[in-house]
């Protein structure tokens, strides 16, 4: 099965399991999840190629389920920005 439609079955599977889904050029930074308004959202970083984007997804995806937050320190030092903001 190719990354697309995997992702696409990550991302159904994030729908089932209560989040909502906002997908946008988020410029590299590669989204996440976060929760206001009472729901939890995946943001989805349409800058990254497909293949980066299912990792990511299933990342934070195991993250939301284990109440743990994958560790992107690396990440945004390379970057130089942020990953939340509160």
């Amino acid at each position: 099965m190719h990354a697309v439609e995997l992702l696409e079955q990550a991302i159904g599977f994030a729908r089932k399991s209560g989040f909502r889904i906002r997908q946008e050029w988020l410029g590299g930074t590669g989204g996440g999840v976060c929760e206001f308004g009472g729901d939890r959202w995946l943001f989805i970083d349409l800058s990254l190629d497909p293949q980066e984007r299912l990792e990511r997804v299933l990342s934070e995806l195991e993250g939301a389920t284990t109440g743990q937050l994958p560790d992107r320190s690396e990440d945004r030092a390379q970057r130089g920005k942020p990953r939340r903001v509160a």
